[in-house]
């Protein structure tokens, strides 16, 4: 839930996008984490991901992207440590035993480093290949590695509604990567497809959504 109040966390958003980036900003899942424990936030508008950012952002993002977070004297960037720093702030998101914090954070690294890397190694071939006649040999090459990854986690999750006990930090990033996915990759995995799901199901995910598609506008273009 955004907030116009300066006594609560701030995060960066993008202010415009390309076409095929809208709703998939990872400001979303800074958002969701917030939403799901009730804690009310404000937003930085900063401009496109292309366009040049100025050097104080850069401090605090050296790779100018979004979110970056701040609350009083805390400015935290990537989204792992912040929603680690969100979760330690509030048990719902991250048990307090060392067992459970332990596993919802690896899941959510697994999600950063395991899958995400494949899923978003084949949007941006889509996207910067169409019209190519390298495309298909790209996608064919690459396919694989996400198939395999994917049919892992599916194996791991089997007939849970979470990836652990109870909903963490890993599902919030976890579904948030599935959910970009082509949904041809998540078909052979029907509880894969159900995760994702029962995710976006979750008002917190729909409150941080709608947050987000607010802020955001598409139109940016793509550099050449």
């Amino acid at each position: 839930m955004s907030a116009p109040t300066e006594a609560v966390p701030e995060i960066t958003a993008y202010r415009s996008v390309p076409d095929f980036a809208y709703g998939r900003i990872k400001d979303i899942r800074v958002r969701w984490a917030l939403d799901e424990i009730g804690q009310p936030y404000r937003t930085r508008l900063i401009g496109g991901i292309f366009e040049d950012k100025a050097p104080a952002y850069l401090h605090d993002q050296p790779f100018g992207q979004v979110p970056v977070y701040k609350d009083g004297d805390l400015t935290l960037f990537e989204t792992g440590s912040i929603l680690i720093h969100i979760g330690d702030a509030d048990g719902r998101l991250l048990p307090r035993d060392a067992k459970g914090r332990g596993r919802a954070i690896s899941w959510m690294i697994a999600a950063l480093n395991s899958v995400e890397p494949m899923i978003q190694t084949l949007v941006v071939l889509t996207v910067k290949g169409q019209g190519t006649d390298w495309l298909a040999g790209a996608i064919d090459a690459a396919k694989p590695f996400a198939e395999q990854r994917l049919s892992r986690l599916s194996q791991a999750l089997g007939d849970r509604d979470w990836l652990e006990e109870h909903f963490s930090i890993g599902d919030i990033v976890m579904i948030d990567v599935l959910r970009n996915a082509n949904p041809e990759l998540l078909a052979p995995h029907p509880n894969l497809t159900a995760y994702v799901a029962r995710g976006k199901a979750r008002p917190a995910f729909q409150s941080a959504m709608a947050a987000h598609l607010a802020d955001c506008a598409v139109g940016e273009p793509l550099p050449a």
